[in-house]
């Protein structure tokens, strides 16, 4: 997707928190009873904690998901099998699985695939038809592409299979329909978790960057717009001066690179998701910029090294990956006993910064960091 200098959609999409952001703006022009113009920092309406799904659906919580003695008994009994069709890999996807995998094994199903797609549609596609082969009874994913992913997981449903949804599903399925349910974070406080830390990190003041994912991912898209609306409400100090997507994560360290070039002023920069911010961190490297900030979601251990030695990453949300797992798989078994789950439901995620590190990655990943991350 080509974008425009300034680096936004040319089909803006306005989400939930795009709307928010839009409060923010029109609150700084309201007006008090006589007519004068109030500042925009008082004026600012506080942003909302609420985000909705794809197709409306209002989050509950992970302890939603339960099963009963006789419901797993029955599900133990019956041999079920399972497959993982991901979008991308990653230390977080990888947390997930590791969760899924778990309590699909303690539930007697058996994962016969794993695959991922590199945030490629086509390769998604072709990893599908790979794993419809083995004739699982249930398939966790996330969709590269909602458009192109509703004629790729069309077999899948046709064949009868439960599609359990780990973000983002296939535009125009719906919850106990074409798939059971969407197991999430939860993504408007994960974006006020990094808007803090970033604050935090800077003092309360400064411009930064603001890079964005720029592609019809719901996900995404509300986590980004969460950071931006809770940055301006929390710190209105701080200035964002530029503001980049992008929709390949390789491309990061020219965008980081080309950011600050331009504004050698930034202090700042927020990176939508943890393998993106590699290359941020690359190009902050190159270029010798020891005083840029930068915070991001996933632990990763690129990261956490750096954040651990007093590097450029000061900040790193944890999205409770394991309880993540743990919740698709239970959504699986709703689905192969015909039982109707949440439609959607959220982990808290939680802030990670060197002061917690050891035990955020204990709590998120259920191990200690490697050693290349404490090892400095």
């Amino acid at each position: 997707m080509r974008l425009n200098p300034f680096g936004r959609r040319r089909d803006l999409r306005l989400t939930a928190f795009g709307a928010l952001a839009l409060v923010l703006v029109l609150a700084g022009c309201s007006s008090t009873p006589n007519g004068t113009a109030t500042d925009a920092a008082t004026a600012a309406a506080e942003p909302s904690l609420a985000f909705v799904g794809p197709g409306g659906e209002i989050p509950g919580a992970l302890s939603d998901l339960s099963l009963t003695d006789a419901e797993i008994a029955k599900v133990k009994a019956s041999k079920f099998t399972a497959a993982f069709v991901w979008h991308t890999s990653s230390e977080f996807v990888t947390a997930v699985e590791k969760g899924a995998t778990a309590e699909f094994g303690a539930l007697g199903i058996k994962v016969v695939a794993s695959t991922q797609a590199g945030f490629d549609a086509a390769t998604q596609a072709n990893n599908l038809q790979t794993v419809l082969a083995l004739k699982p009874d249930i398939i966790v994913a996330t969709a590269v592409d909602p458009v192109s992913a509703e004629a790729t997981f069309k077999p899948a449903v046709a064949a009868g299979v439960k599609l359990v949804i780990m973000t983002t599903p296939p535009a125009n399925y719906k919850a106990g329909n074409q798939f059971v349910s969407i197991v999430t974070e939860d993504l408007a406080q994960a974006g006020k978790i990094n808007a803090q830390m970033l604050g935090d990190a800077l003092g309360g003041s400064g411009e930064i960057g603001y890079m964005f994912h720029d592609a019809n991912f719901w996900f995404t898209n509300q986590r980004d717009q969460s950071f931006k609306a809770w940055s301006g409400f929390l710190f209105p100090n701080e200035k964002i001066v530029d503001q980049e997507g992008f929709t390949d994560e390789a491309k990061t360290q020219e965008i980081a690179a080309a950011m600050i070039a331009k504004h050698p002023g930034i202090k700042g920069i927020y990176v939508p998701w943890a393998t993106a911010a590699q290359g941020v961190l690359a190009a902050l490297r190159d270029a010798g910029r020891t005083d840029v900030k930068v915070v991001t979601n996933d632990l990763d251990t690129t990261l956490a090294a750096d954040m651990y030695k007093g590097g450029n990453v000061v900040g790193l949300v944890g999205n409770g990956s394991l309880e993540i797992g743990k919740g698709l798989a239970i959504a699986g078994a709703y689905g192969v006993l015909g039982k109707t789950a949440p439609a959607l439901v959220a982990s808290q995620p939680t802030a990670v910064t060197k002061a917690n590190l050891i035990d955020g990655w204990m709590a998120d990943y259920g191990t200690a960091p490697p050693a290349s991350v404490t090892n400095q």
